[in-house]
């Protein structure tokens, strides 16, 4: 996952985050240190840590112990009041929550995707889309809509913007895609690159795409609803599923989907016919628990 690639966290650095790795008995993580008023901090590992048992020779306990020894000396370093880890299987889970790791609600990566095999063939791949996910691709060229690779972050942000107010979630400022795509925007281990679905000579659609390893992952999108008759996301979603595969990749990452919280960008997701994948979740670990309560009763006020 690219979220533990030292190319993030090298991205990290450069929004001015302190980052950390750990690497000791079997055990692997970078860890991110997030900014929190008052000087205070929190300590947060993206879909880690990773652990091999195979390797934890002086036993797992022991292990676990290390690592969660070096965790809370790091927070306290670092005025930290909880550490977040939001790791990618239940094994590890497991360990967190029986060294108390609680369970938390606050998750900052969704913990259910949705994923596409690109190895499949693309008469397969329509096969396997629900009926009105291929209709809308048709009615889409119907409209002779057209994607097209850009570099026009300007476009990109309107369209993020119209998408955010319309369905009532926040976005990362501007200044965030910015820098990632100038960040990503060149050869190397993870990369970006911005895409553009034109309808009568209109930019209506946008995805900012990142590739790591074997995976495709739609990371960022918007539309403009004033041209929802044109289905412009459908046209963009199969010009870059057909795109990723021809490069070579073997799935399809739609990211975040939650039927409670964005039913209607889960329907959508769910209407190419990937496969559910479901992460633990996200897990705290206190160290100092009234900043960590009072940080908890300001986010439900703030």
């Amino acid at each position: 996952m690219f979220l533990q690639s030292k190319e993030w966290f090298d991205f990290q650095k450069s929004l001015g985050r302190d980052v950390f790795f750990y690497e000791r008995g079997g055990i692997k993580t970078g860890i991110i240190k997030m900014p929190l008023p008052f000087k205070k901090s929190y300590l947060y590992i993206p879909h880690g840590p990773a652990m091999d048992f195979n390797q934890m020779t002086g036993g797992i306990d022991n292990a676990v112990r290390n690592f969660l020894q070096y965790l809370k000396t790091l927070a306290k370093k670092e005025k930290a009041i909880f550490i977040k880890a939001e790791p990618l299987n239940d094994n590890v889970a497991q360990f967190l929550a029986k060294n108390k790791f609680k369970k938390s609600k606050k998750e900052i990566q969704p913990h259910k995707t949705i994923v596409l095999d690109l190895l499949k063939s693309e008469e397969e791949l329509l096969t396997l889309m629900h009926h009105k996910t291929r209709y809308n691709i048709k009615v889409a060229d119907k409209h002779k809509v057209i994607v097209q690779h850009s570099s026009d972050l300007d476009i990109f942000w309107k369209l993020v913007k119209k998408t955010t107010e319309r369905q009532k979630f926040s976005s990362h400022p501007r200044g965030y895609y910015q820098k990632l795509f100038q960040f990503f925007n060149q050869e190397g281990a993870v990369r970006t690159s911005l895409f553009l679905a034109m309808f009568d000579g209109k930019p209506v659609a946008g995805a900012l795409m990142l590739v790591h390893e074997d995976t495709a992952y739609y990371l960022h999108g918007g539309s403009d609803y004033n041209f929802r008759e044109a289905m412009a996301p459908y046209s963009l979603h199969w010009f870059l599923i057909l795109e990723m595969k021809k490069q070579g990749f073997k799935y399809y990452d739609f990211g975040g989907s939650e039927g409670t919280k964005w039913p209607g960008l889960t329907r959508f997701k769910l209407g190419w016919g990937g496969r559910t994948v479901e992460y633990p979740g996200s897990f705290d670990l206190t160290i100092s628990w009234w900043w960590h309560l009072f940080y908890g009763l300001a986010r439900r006020v703030f």
